[in-house]
């Protein structure tokens, strides 16, 4: 899917809404996965002013009260520290990484700022819920930023 084409999957989403007696806050109150889970992956970048925008593409409507989205360096990381159950549940120490709801556009701040990244030129998106805990470790997208450094 292309940049434009994420964009345009939102806003009808959004528009929708509207038009079936609904609003834009009727639309975020559910944003529960679907039965296959929540997805996140990362449709385009390009550089912004020394950051990295991001267009993202997800199966629910990122919410920062309910399921969002989990940004993280993956070089530094794997998505199981980059919860706030990484030490009770998984056993590793935590992370760190930027929660958004940011959706599509994104640019890269806080611990996912390109002034941050170490030496790593990868970068990963993944659903978490309410509690910043992360849904499905498995479910993780991760793609080379090499080029645009």
């Amino acid at each position: 899917m292309s940049f434009n084409d994420a964009r345009l999957r939102v806003l009808a989403s959004l528009a929708a809404a509207v038009c079936f007696g609904g609003s834009v806050a009727q639309a975020q109150d559910s944003n529960a996965c679907p039965v296959d889970g929540c997805e996140v992956s990362i449709a385009a970048i390009e550089q912004a002013d020394g950051e990295l925008a991001l267009v993202f593409e997800a199966n629910f409507l990122p919410d920062m009260s309910k399921n969002h989205i989990h940004v993280w360096w993956g070089d530094l990381f794997d998505a199981e520290q980059v919860s706030n159950n990484a030490e009770t549940v998984h056993g590793v120490t935590q992370g760190e990484w930027h929660p958004t709801d940011s959706y599509p556009d994104y640019v890269t701040t806080s611990a996912v700022s390109v002034s941050q990244r170490n030496d790593t030129e990868t970068i990963c998106v993944t659903a978490a819920d309410r509690n910043h805990d992360v849904l499905d470790p498995a479910a993780v997208h991760c793609v080379s930023v090499a080029d645009k450094l």
